[in-house]
């Protein structure tokens, strides 16, 4: 009878989880869209209202209000590599010190891992569940590799990767984050992108003008449908979840 009684309350407390979920994402989506009602034109002077994610468009408000220009802000950057295959970069804001290139994340429960790992947790319903996800440290280095490749000055220009985690998360056990690279939850994202500014030189831009036409040119292609569909056949054709017979 006890282990009847137990079950019966383990189950109502997991739908009382899901539930309050399902209700933090509508809360959550509401404030957005009046976030947007009143902030349209400051997001519209960088991306449009349909690219990216409500996470990314935050972001960008964010960093507008912080005192950052439209012109240094780059959205939803798609990179031409070798072979004609593309990579896909959130965000990327220009500053003083060099390049910050921002990998964003969407996550709710308790999130841990390494920076040396490749596969990183995500644990909700109080260790119920466990999720596998790939280390985002190793998927911002890759997009940084990507973009050093695009010219000689962009090889030698200082770049810095940081992971951003939106959502109703906690970063439980995160280590081994290499140099150069910051990990934060979005309410602190702007005291990283602080300390990035304040602890790091002036870079060297030998030629401004090439560094935005190169971004420039990345976001318009992310603009073009045919490069979206090519993008996300490569990454279907990555994943090979089609086959998997399980």
């Amino acid at each position: 009878m006890e282990s009847a009684i137990t079950i019966i309350l383990t189950i109502f407390v997991f739908f009382l989880i899901v539930a309050q979920h399902r209700n933090n994402q509508r809360n959550r989506k509401w404030q957005w869209e009046e976030t947007i009602s009143s902030n349209r034109e400051q997001i519209e002077s960088v991306t449009a209202l349909n690219r990216g994610t409500w996470s990314e468009r935050d972001l960008i408000l964010e960093l507008l209000k912080n005192g950052f220009k439209p012109g240094a802000i780059f959205h939803d950057l798609y990179l031409r590599k070798s072979g004609g295959h593309h990579t896909q970069i959130d965000l990327v804001l220009a500053t003083s010190v060099g390049l910050i290139i921002f990998e964003i994340k969407d996550y709710s429960g308790w999130i841990f891992g390494k920076g040396n790992q490749s596969q990183w947790t995500q644990v909700l319903a109080y260790g119920r569940d466990k999720y596998r996800f790939y280390n985002p440290v190793f998927q911002n280095k890759k997009h940084i590799e990507d973009l050093r490749k695009q010219s000689k000055q962009f090889n030698n220009l200082p770049m810095f990767s940081v992971i951003v985690f939106y959502g109703n998360c906690q970063l439980r056990d995160i280590s081994f984050i290499p140099n150069g690279t910051y990990i934060t939850t979005a309410r602190r994202v702007l005291y990283a992108v602080a300390q990035i500014i304040q602890n790091n030189p002036p870079a060297n831009y030998t030629d401004k003008h090439e560094i935005i036409r190169i971004l420039r040119n990345a976001v318009e292609n992310g603009a073009a449908p045919e490069i979206q569909e090519q993008h996300a056949q490569t990454i279907h054709d990555m994943l090979g979840k089609d086959r998997i017979f399980d």
